[in-house]
Order: structure tokens, then C-alpha cells, then sequence
């Protein structure tokens, strides 16, 4: 994206008027606000995510008691375990990538 002084580079002295001033101000503010609700929004992003994630290792810790407890009192449990510890081993690394703790 180009600076907005940048387009008055073959004319500079057209930056001596009034009026493009006004205009390369409001131009500013713009980009000022725009910034902001890109930063607004990818922080909604990441509260989403976050709370996602906790959920989802909720459940596969739960999952994981639940099988323990099959195991305990001689049932037959469902044979998901290597699957829930693979999940939740890989959202534990990429939280940590993401610099995101949980």
C-alpha cells in the first residue's frame, strides 16, 4: 500500500495546498483506523481460537478419564486412546508455536 505522500511525488508542490493537507490527514486517520480494526478483528480471531482449543482439550482429558474408568471396572472400552493423545498432543504443540497458553 503506498504511503499517501507518495502520489505527490512528481508534483510536490501540490502538497503546499490547503486542500490536499486536508486530504493526506484524513488519509492518515484512515489508515489509523483501518490498523485498528484489522487488529480488533484478528484479536476476536484468537479469544475464538483459544477458547476452541481449551474446550477440545476438555474433552479429550475427559474422554481420557472415561476410558480409565472402562478400564477399572473390567468393560470393554472403545479403543480411541492413541487417537485422543495424538489430538491432543498436536493442538499442545501448535499452541505453543502460536505462542498461545492455555
Amino acid at each position: 500500500m503506498k504511503k499517501p505522500r507518495e502520489l505527490f511525488k512528481n508534483n510536490p508542490h501540490l502538497l503546499d495546498e490547503i486542500e490536499v493537507e486536508q486530504l493526506l490527514e484524513y488519509c492518515e486517520k484512515l489508515q489509523d483506523e483501518l490498523v485498528d480494526l484489522k487488529f480488533k478483528q484478528n484479536e476476536n480471531k484468537q479469544l475464538i481460537m483459544l477458547d476452541m482449543l481449551k474446550e477440545i482439550i476438555k474433552a479429550c482429558e475427559e474422554t481420557e478419564k472415561q476410558q480409565k474408568e472402562f478400564l477399572r471396572f473390567g468393560l470393554e472400552p472403545p479403543d480411541f486412546e492413541e487417537s485422543i493423545s495424538n489430538l491432543k498432543r498436536f493442538l499442545i504443540v501448535r499452541c505453543r508455536e502460536n505462542g498461545i497458553w492455555l
